[in-house]
């Protein structure tokens, strides 16, 4: 009997717009013959399962649908939601809560790598290089002038619980430090300000299922913007080239590093590790992503695509296997 897959996509921020697309593109991904595969939609207290335009509204106490008289109960649930509730554990506990199994980090793993700040510091901790960070709440109290003097300029304002560059400004002057910190504010809790690390931007995937390590080609990102913003990430306004040009010695420093940050978080699923290679040839940590873009052109469907695995595969790899 085929299970019951639910793509879980929707979300509470600004990002609900790009889950939806990955939904969408997982959906593609799916081998449809070995699962039936479903799309849940989840924003607010709105919970649906969706079916040809249709809603029907899923069963919280059970994470089930009713189709007409049919009660659909899901074996496995893949969330591709970028933001709160499904980035930051809160999804994780119900689904552990439920007897669900799903596809990504645990709990903890989730709500620290959620946590920008908190998720490099603690990283920091174990030898991985971050760049001078500083985080505010709403109650801080800091002066531009403080701010600036303990990161330097240029610096990177943003959301310190957001994604998909929302809320992202490149600060180079101290005029500009209030305006950036009021946007990064309307996305998020909290915000966190980034010393500039100059460099060539990078990013590699990684899964492990099966007791097996993969750990993707990287990709290297040359923005046309200012940064990789919003627009360079979805409009087009970038390269991807994978491979990144990089040397083997830095390409193997990487994929090391990138597997050691999957153990040191006890990470589940796909995850993506975003880093800058500065000029001395470190490789700065920039975040990590638990629920990465799935988009077909989205970057690890590229790098998937690049070691000549298909995505359908590493999928059903995944639901098969990663707890084992």
């Amino acid at each position: 009997m085929k299970k019951n897959i639910a793509i879980v996509a929707g979300g509470d921020q600004s990002e609900v717009v790009v889950s939806l697309k990955s939904a969408k593109g997982i959906y593609s991904f799916m081998d449809k013959e070995k699962y039936n595969v479903y799309i849940v939609t989840i924003i607010g207290t709105e919970w649906n399962l969706e079916v040809n335009d249709a809603k029907y509204p899923i069963d919280k106490n059970d994470f089930s649908a009713d189709i007409d008289g049919l009660k659909i109960k899901f074996d496995y649930a893949y969330i591709t939601i970028h933001g709160t509730p499904g980035e930051d554990g809160k999804l994780q506990g119900y689904f552990e809560l439920m007897k669900i199994p799903y596809s990504s980090c645990g709990v903890l793993a989730s709500a620290l790598t959620y946590n920008k700040f908190t998720c490099n510091t603690y990283l920091k901790n174990f030898g991985i290089p971050v760049a001078k960070s500083l985080r505010l709440r709403s109650e801080s109290d800091y002066t531009d002038k403080e701010i600036v003097d303990a990161v330097g300029l240029p610096c990177f304002v943003k959301p310190n619980d957001g994604g998909s560059s929302f809320g992202v400004t490149k600060v180079k002057t101290i005029e500009q430090v209030k305006p950036a910190v009021k946007k990064a504010f309307a996305e998020g809790s909290e915000t966190v300000i980034e010393s500039f690390m100059q460099g060539t931007e990078i990013t590699c995937g990684i899964y492990k299922a099966g007791g097996k390590t993969t750990v993707f080609p990287i990709t290297e990102v040359v923005s046309e913007n200012e940064f990789f913003d919003y627009d360079a990430k979805y409009k087009g306004q970038v390269k991807e080239i994978t491979p990144a040009r990089i040397s083997e010695e830095i390409a193997a420093v990487v994929r090391k590093q990138t597997e050691r940050i999957y153990n040191v978080l006890d990470a589940h699923g796909i995850i993506r590790v975003d880093y800058i290679i500065s000029a001395d040839g470190t490789v700065n940590l920039l975040e990590v992503n638990t629920t990465p873009g799935m988009t077909p052109t989205s970057f690890i469907p590229q790098q998937v695509a690049a070691a000549g695995l298909e995505m359908k595969d590493v999928l059903s790899n995944i639901i098969e296997n990663q707890y084992k």
